[in-house]
């Protein structure tokens, strides 16, 4: 196949052997303003990464099919009505974001994308969706802002990975009482909808944190009051003693497994907690830097979590292996930095007070990168690695980029770069590229700051984190006791941070009792204040 006729960001993706392809913005949406989408790009059949937002595309070609590599396809922000049959095909497909466009219903073929983990289709003219009963390794479906009647065909036991449910701002009557069948469900907003009742079976979702039910008119005075004064627990107890159930006889049956379970895994941890690692988590005080999330990164880069971890005592091996430990999560469970970044900085090098999250026009946002002797503006800085990225790529006769320049597309064409400031304002990360020299991690490093961004939802943050905590204490990276053997038991000691909207609002403390429950096994013992 020859591109010589193709968009000038195809061809250059083809003769690059790119994984990767951003399509975005006004001089791409004239270009299929006059001719249509390129459709040489679905013969770059070693992508994928597919994106193409903010344009005025209002049909995908069903030579879609032919991307059969594709593991994220983003399509936001643009005039799409339906998308094609052959999206079926995509049978490594984890990522698919097809918010703010104009859909009115979805083909049939995406009841069956066996690797599908979020499903994110928010903003558009949604009634209904195929049932996700075969789609097993769901973990977040974002309806929201749709036109949904009733709940969308999602509450079945298969999907046993669905830990996070948006349908606010639809016209939904009513919560299935199938919706006990979700035991991985973590969070669930059913706001501004239709809801007169909320069922009882709500309650027997087992890990369910956070629910909000404001802007329904809820026939149930109190249950009202609460969701508009009170926490999610609070709502769940009252909705567990006084919401009516379809079947009563569900409560009793999983109060009974419950017991049997907790006190099994009472008595598990009694005989296991001398001989597991440890991990304590020490709640947030006043003195815990909090960080602030500004409206300027919502369609950027919206999602942040974060600890602190203390005590670290790295040696120069361990430290080596710790920085290997990043790479190594950043190309596993973050995706190649597609799904999320972390970020790691020396807490006494960050300025003392609140963090603000934010974006800035890369014109004006000025950072020190790691390993970099001098300030950079983000569009100097993005120059600079471009151009040394070429140089790379000739003077090793590689058709792809290697090292911090593979991630240059993550926020190619973007009218803003996400970063961290610090409390004097000053740019502490620029995800996903690069931290700021200013705080960067060293084997003298006795407090460590780690920060997860991601475009996709907070539960991946989390979910990184876990990971993350959990690599570090097994692995006893931070502990440079000499005792080297396999049998060696760590200790690790995290402390919560609170992430809060510009008012002020708490959006999500990590680590909650939420986190660090599962992928644990008896290695583990987690200890909380």
């Amino acid at each position: 196949m020859t591109f010589e006729d193709s968009w000038i960001a195809v061809r250059q993706a083809a003769n690059e052997n790119r994984h990767e392809l951003v399509l975005t913005g006004a001089s791409v949406s004239k270009l299929i303003e006059d001719s249509g989408l390129d459709e040489s790009l679905f013969d770059l059949h070693g992508l994928n990464y597919l994106s193409i937002t903010h344009t005025c595309l209002r049909e995908m070609p069903d030579g879609l099919e032919k991307l059969t590599n594709l593991t994220t396809l983003v399509l936001h922000s643009n005039e799409l009505a339906a998308l094609p049959g052959t999206i079926g095909s995509l049978s490594k497909l984890k990522v698919l974001d097809c918010s703010r466009n104009k859909l009115t219903s979805l083909p049939q073929e995406l009841d069956n994308l066996p690797q599908l983990s979020t499903l994110n289709l928010a903003a558009n003219l949604l009634q209904s969706i195929p049932s996700q009963s075969a789609n097993v390794r769901l973990s977040i479906v974002d309806l929201s802002n749709n036109r949904f009647e009733a709940f969308p065909d999602i509450c079945h036991a298969e999907l046993v990975h669905l830990a996070e449910i948006h349908v606010n701002g639809n016209q939904i009557a009513e919560i299935p009482a199938s919706i006990s069948r979700l035991q991985a469900l973590k969070i669930l907003n059913v706001a501004d909808n239709l809801i007169s009742t909320v069922p009882g079976e709500l309650a027997d979702c087992g890990k369910l944190k956070e629910v909000n039910l404001k802007g329904n008119k809820l026939a149930d005075k109190r249950l009202l009051k609460l969701v508009d004064q009170c926490r999610t627990k609070q709502v769940l107890d009252y909705v567990k003693l006084h919401c009516p159930r379809s079947d009563p006889s569900t409560a009793e049956a999983n109060k009974s497994k419950k017991g049997k379970k907790s006190q099994k895994s009472s008595e598990s941890e009694g005989v296991m907690d001398d001989v597991t690692h440890k991990l304590k988590i020490l709640k947030v005080t006043d003195d815990t830097p909090v960080i602030k999330i500004m409206d300027h990164v919502k369609n950027i880069r919206p999602y942040v979590a974060a600890c602190i971890v203390r005590d670290t005592r790295f040696t120069e091996d361990s430290f080596k292996k710790f920085i290997q430990l990043q790479t190594r999560l950043h190309d596993g469970v973050c995706e190649k930095r597609n799904a999320a970044t972390i970020a790691t900085h020396d807490l006494k090098l960050i300025a003392p007070g609140d963090l603000t999250y934010t974006a800035k026009p890369p014109a004006e946002l000025e950072i020190k990168p790691l390993m970099r002797s001098k300030m950079y503006t983000g569009a100097i800085l993005f120059q600079q690695l471009q151009t040394e990225a070429e140089n790379l790529r000739k003077e090793k006769k590689r058709n792809v980029y290697s090292g911090i320049h593979k991630y240059l597309y993550l926020l190619e064409g973007k009218p803003l770069f996400p970063c961290l400031l610090d409390h004097s304002q000053q740019v502490i990360s620029l995800p996903p590229l690069t931290n700021s020299d200013v705080t960067k991690m060293s084997p003298a490093t006795q407090t460590m700051f780690v920060e997860v961004t991601s475009a996709i939802s907070y539960t991946v943050c989390r979910n990184v984190l876990d990971v993350f905590l959990k690599e570090l204490i097994v692995s006893g990276l931070t502990d440079s006791s000499e005792q080297k053997d396999a049998d060696k038991l760590n200790n690790l000691l995290v402390e919560q941070v609170k992430v809060v909207d510009k008012e002020g609002n708490l959006k999500l403390v990590y680590p909650s009792r939420a986190d660090l429950n599962s992928n644990y096994g008896y290695s583990v013992t987690i200890l909380r204040e």
